[in-house]
């Protein structure tokens, strides 16, 4: 079973995609992961992608592809495991045709699609009540998670900070990307493929269990 997960930031899709690839044992692949391993192990890949990182500028589609196309081709890891669940990519329209390509070239191709569906508001609220701790990375939230004393890690005793990337105005750019440059995927896929559409604005557990009855794990 081979599968894309989308979803916006904050919907839980990184979460449910490794929940999805413990269950199924397929592989969870999250080019975020991809990278930072690329980069940390010094490979000519990961070179490049830390150089232009480094500049501050976003890593060019073909060096997201080629470790994909890489990860895909892992005669190792395809013995081992039955399929594998796509996370954080593709992100546009453009992405996705250039993946269909990788997959052709890779003997591979995509099952379904899991869409995970949830409210721009509830989105800011989740990510917004995150506290990240300045010392261990730890992570917390306010009304689900909160630590035993406000503002303090449990954990090492260090500063629970507001991350930038979870502030209210940051978060809210963030979703308009996504509405106008990944959603149109979906009408896509839809003429491609079986797109399972799940609300993510319900517990962890709840979401998987919905997913989990539609793909028929």
């Amino acid at each position: 079973m081979n599968l894309v997960i989308l979803g916006a930031p904050g919907s839980g899709k990184g979460t449910q995609a490794a929940r999805i690839a413990e269950r199924a044992r397929i592989r969870h692949i999250s080019t975020g992961d991809l990278l930072r391993d690329a980069v940390a192990k010094g490979t000519d890949i990961g070179k490049r992608a830390a150089g232009i990182m480094a500049a501050g500028r976003l890593v060019p589609d073909e060096i997201v592809l080629e470790l994909l196309r890489n990860k895909l081709m892992n005669d190792e890891e395809r013995s081992r495991f039955g399929g594998w669940i796509l996370d954080g990519f593709p992100r546009t329209l453009a992405q996705a045709e250039a993946l269909e390509g990788v997959l052709d070239g890779a003997g591979e191709k995509i099952d379904g699609v899991v869409c995970i569906e949830i409210d721009p508001e509830a989105v800011v609220n989740r990510l917004s009540n995150r506290r990240t701790c300045a010392s261990c990375k730890a992570v917390y939230h306010l009304v689900s998670n909160p630590p035993a004393v406000e503002g303090e890690c449990d954990a090492c005793g260090g500063k629970l900070v507001l991350r930038d990337d979870d502030k209210p105005e940051t978060i809210r750019k963030r979703l308009e990307i996504y509405k106008k440059e990944t959603l149109p995927i979906l009408a896509l896929y839809e003429k491609r493929y079986r797109v399972y559409r799940v609300d993510g604005s319900k517990p962890i557990d709840e979401v998987m269990s919905k997913i989990s009855g539609l793909i028929g794990l």
